[in-house]
């Protein structure tokens, strides 16, 4: 049996964003891990329009070839970690559309979150992207990585240095990961 595919999903677009470390440091985690194939996802480079599609993704009569890419990338994966800010108190849009996007290819798989953001570390935005998964039918692991003021763990050069907490945290998230991936692909099978 081949190894799952894991995909980090870096949620921030912004010009001069800084989070994609945190993602890089993920994909370099889950690497480590050895138990995934991992692909970093950076949804700037994925670049979606605002959701274009006539009908409702769950019929999978894509018409745009940026939806059949997404398609193609999302239907491959086994698992996610979705990395992603916090903005007012919810998670990115470029998320939430990415996500709105499709349908049956989230369904039936397992997802890790890692946050961040200043004080309140991403919970917030956490808090509101479960239920969204959840009505996607992606299972998210109560394992969870949050990084309060996380430009403290930048360093000169823009890489994410963590504490051996948040190390420790995020081995974690993969580990439960690749316990759940494993018990749902019979469903995906099926």
């Amino acid at each position: 049996m081949s190894r799952p595919v894991l995909q980090v999903v870096a949620a921030s677009t912004r010009p001069g964003r800084r989070g994609i470390a945190v993602a890089r440091w993920v994909q370099r985690l889950a690497e480590e891990n050895g138990g995934f194939d991992v692909e970093l996802v950076d949804l700037a480079e994925v670049g979606l329009p605002v959701f274009d599609e006539p009908d409702h993704p769950r019929l999978q009569r894509y018409v745009h070839d940026h939806t059949k890419r997404w398609s193609a990338t999302v239907a491959r994966a086994d698992a996610f970690v979705f990395v992603t800010p916090e903005y007012n108190h919810s998670f990115p849009a470029s998320l939430k559309n990415a996500l709105d996007f499709l349908s049956l290819e989230w369904a039936d798989k397992a997802a890790g979150l890692v946050t961040y953001g200043g004080v309140s570390a991403g919970l917030r935005a956490s808090s509101a992207l479960k239920p969204v998964l959840g009505a996607l039918r992606v299972l998210t692991v109560p394992e969870a990585v949050s990084v309060p003021f996380f430009a403290q763990f930048l360093d000169d050069a823009d890489e994410f240095a963590p504490n051996a907490e948040l190390e420790a945290g995020g081995k974690a998230v993969l580990d439960e990961l690749l316990r759940v991936t494993g018990a749902l692909r019979p469903l995906r099978a099926a």
